[in-house]
């Protein structure tokens, strides 16, 4: 995997003359061509999704401007030093089992990989931005909510916004192919709730709840693949905070600073 090592620093002065697809608005459109030749052959709903609009920001997490999901997730404009806000949600039951999603095969990045409950962006509209950190998770918050239902069909009011606990930043690197990957600076979530769920099809293919020993189990079986953000998580941090879901959790809560991966 490639580390968080970026070739030059993105600033609110330079991300229009590096990346002219950056809009240094947050709110705004990014539509799509619908000849757009980096998408040809990809399901239909999945082009659509790569519309929406990411969250642009600089080395230490500050929004600079806004892009589309394609422009942000394209390998020559991350290695270039293209850099979004995202976040990932660990859903715990009241077993402390955890709800691990596997990648719908249409999915154009990361396709068919085991994950974590559920990993998305929040969008550079009201309600999801903010530049302080307490308003930045105030908006991963009603992103992951949103997101909760739209791949898992989780009721919102099963996962209301006060319950989800931020634990830290992660800022990473990550292809996926040779044309898409992954350069984000990750919120980490975490949730304890007995849901509801039923996944969407074009999101999700399957499902499962998994004790510790099961995901480790999981991790020793080659004939499974898990997305590079959920492994760098799981082998750095999260079998750690698993041990204290129901005690000692506060203590890894609300991180200032960023984990550069």
């Amino acid at each position: 995997m490639s580390t968080a090592t970026q070739t030059q620093t993105i600033t609110a002065e330079n991300v229009i003359r590096l990346f002219p697809d950056v809009n240094t608005s947050l709110a705004s459109s990014h539509k799509t061509p619908t000849s757009d030749s980096d998408l040809q052959g990809y399901d239909a709903e999945q082009i659509r999704l790569m519309d929406e609009v990411c969250i642009v920001l600089d080395n230490d997490d500050n929004p600079i401007g806004s892009a589309s999901k394609k422009v942000c997730h394209l390998m020559k404009n991350i290695d270039e030093g293209l850099l979004h806000r995202a976040f990932s949600v660990f859903l715990f039951d009241s077993e402390n089992r955890l709800l691990l999603q596997q990648r719908a095969s249409e999915k154009i990045t990361f396709p068919d990989m085991w994950t974590n409950t559920c990993c998305s962006h929040p969008l550079g509209v009201p309600g999801e931005t903010g530049a302080e950190l307490d308003e930045a998770v105030a908006g991963v918050r009603r992103a992951a909510q949103r997101k909760l239902d739209q791949e898992l069909g989780i009721p919102g009011k099963q996962v209301p916004l006060e319950k989800f606990r931020f634990l830290t930043r992660i800022h990473y690197k990550a292809p996926s192919d040779g044309k898409w990957g992954e350069h984000e600076i990750d919120y980490i979530l975490i949730i304890k709730s007995d849901v509801d769920h039923t996944a969407n099809p074009n999101e999700v293919q399957d499902t499962k709840y998994v004790s510790q020993e099961d995901l480790r189990q999981m991790f020793q079986d080659g004939s499974l693949t898990f997305t590079p953000w959920f492994k760098l998580i799981c082998n750095t941090m999260l079998f750690e905070w698993w041990d204290h879901l129901d005690q000692g959790l506060e203590k890894y809560q609300g991180e200032k600073e960023i984990r550069r991966m």
